[in-house]
This record gives C-alpha cells, structure tokens and sequence, in this order.
C-alpha cells in the first residue's frame, strides 16, 4: 500500500523560527511584526483545523503534544526523525540540527506500541557524531509498491546513510541533486517530489545533470507513474510537499497547503483529480516560519494494528 491510512501529528508547544535550520533550509522567512505568542496562536490555530479537515475527510489523525522542554521550534515535522512499516520496524534518523534532536522522544514510541505492533526499532542516530544525517521522509520518497526509494542529496541527506537504509529495507536506492532557483541544494527531497501510487508531482528543472535527471525520469515512468512537472517557481510555494493518504472510506486524498494547491495550474489540478481528491490545507505561518508544508506535518504509520483484545490483555 503507498498511503497510509493512519498519520500522526504533533501540536507545537515551542513553534518559533529556528536559526539553526535555517541555515539549509532556504525556504524559512521569519515574519515581521509576529512575536512568539502571537506565532504560537496562529501555529495552534492552523494546526487543529488540519487536524479537523483530515478527520472529516475519514483519514485515522493521531495527535501528540509536544512537550515545552526542552524547546523544539520544528517538533511539528515529525517526519523528519522516524519512519513505521508494515512489518512493525521502526526507524529513528540523525537530524542535522542539535535541537531538532530531542524530537526522538520514547514516550511517542511506547504511545505507539500500546496500539500497534512494533518489532524492532533501528537507532541511526549515532550517525549525527560522525556528522551524517539523513532525516526521514522529508530525505527520502519511498515508492512502497515498486520497492524504490529516492533521494536528492543535500547537507541533510547522506548518500550513503540511504543506501543503507534501502538495504535493509529491500527498496532499490535512486539518488540525484536537486537546486533551487538560487542555485541552492534542496535541503529536503520532499520540496520537489511526491510519489503516489500512480503518479509523481516532480520538480525536473531543478535536477541540474541530464544523467541524473534521465535517471529519475525513467525510473518513474518505468513503474507507471504519470509525471506532473511543476517549477521551481511553484516548488517555493510547497507544490511539491504533497502525501497520499487512504482514508477509511472512498478515494485517496493529496494533502497540501493552501500555499501548493494555489500554486498549480488548472491542467496540474485536473491531472492530479484523476488519481486522488485534492485537499489543500492553510497553514501559511507554519510553513512560512517552519520552512516546511503539510506533508512534513505527516508521519505515515504503517504499522500493524492491534487487536483489541490483545491490546487489552497487554495494555489494560
């Protein structure tokens, strides 16, 4: 299965500009005239009504909440530090920025574990003292039907940390660079490309080496993806931070910000209808400050479920 039917999200207790990702990550404006309680309000205020619109749309919204300390201005990507597979792994990742750190939190795990099963869980975390890093799904794709992963290479994206994870994984590793229109490397492959099961929303142009462009672009149609090319222009306004997602009921939904969906035109929109119901979200403070957009918002849980009655015989 692509998408998830349960998603996991975390409601900031600290959201702030944080300097320290800021430093890679290009597309973070602070916002003149907001101070930190007024950007926590309006942060709250996007953050439930996303919450609300994924659950009357039928999708499974887990919410956690963040705890206030140590701060962690970016706790609201939670995709960044662990991935939960069908097979109940669970993976935790090396963050580039020492506080985004402390997001790897236990308690989230043991949450978890009282609902769904979890077998075993890899800490590549000890990477970050090596000065490696690769961070979740916002570094890599996984095309989960065609066991392939992708990854454009950047200060948060290790190549070699990916290869080792789609080794053990069992997902056929696709690595490239990408830039912005500054020339910059995209701090996260999901700015530029999101993966449905049969189509991928791709930024082409920012993929500057023909080779490695060839590349992408093959591996993708060669797995029946029909490919929606957006720009660079539009991959600043979060076009191509999209996700799948199943809900329990019905069609598939594309979750994006506002932002995006504003972004694309008639004929993307139509293209995308095809495959999925569009469902943009306004999150403009979160994704402006924060420098990510929905689907960094979004951890996809895959794990087993639960009985009820073994979660009671385990967890009474």
């Amino acid at each position: 299965m692509q998408s998830a039917r349960t998603v996991m999200l975390v409601r900031p207790a600290r959201f702030c500009f944080n300097p320290e990702t800021a430093v890679s990550n290009h597309f973070q404006q602070a916002i003149a005239g907001l101070d930190e309680s007024a950007i926590q309000a309006q942060a709250f205020a996007e953050f439930d009504a996303m919450v609300s619109t994924l659950r009357g749309k039928g999708m499974r919204v887990l919410v956690v909440d963040d705890t206030p300390e140590p701060a962690k201005p970016d706790a609201v990507f939670p995709n960044n530090w662990g991935t939960f597979h069908p097979d109940g792994r669970v993976l935790l990742y090396p963050m580039c920025a020492p506080n985004r750190r402390p997001e790897r939190r236990p308690d989230i795990l043991e949450m978890l574990g009282r609902a769904f099963t979890i077998t075993q869980v890899h800490d590549l975390s000890g990477a970050e003292q090596q000065g490696r890093y690769l961070e979740g799904t916002g570094s890599i794709i996984f095309d989960h039907v065609h066991r392939v992963a992708y990854a454009c290479l950047s200060a948060r994206t290790d190549a070699d940390l990916f290869g080792s994870v789609c080794a053990q994984l069992g997902y056929r590793p696709v690595a490239f660079r990408a830039q912005d229109a500054q020339g910059h490397a995209i701090y996260h492959t999901n700015v530029m490309l999101c993966v449905g099961a049969h189509f991928a929303v791709i930024c082409l142009e920012s993929i500057t080496d023909p080779m490695e462009r060839a590349a992408v672009t093959d591996s993708l149609e060669q797995t029946g993806h029909e490919l929606v090319d957006i720009s660079l222009a539009q991959v600043a306004r979060f076009a191509g931070n999209m996700l799948t997602l199943q809900p329990a009921s019905g069609p598939e939904l594309l979750a994006m910000s506002q932002s995006a969906y504003d972004a694309l035109t008639i004929s993307q929109r139509q293209t995308l209808s095809r495959y999925a119901d569009l469902v943009p979200l306004a999150i403009p403070t979160i994704e402006t400050i924060g420098g990510g957009s929905a689907r960094c918002m979004l951890a996809e849980v895959f794990l087993p479920e639960k009985q009820v009655s073994d979660q009671k015989t385990r967890h009474p």
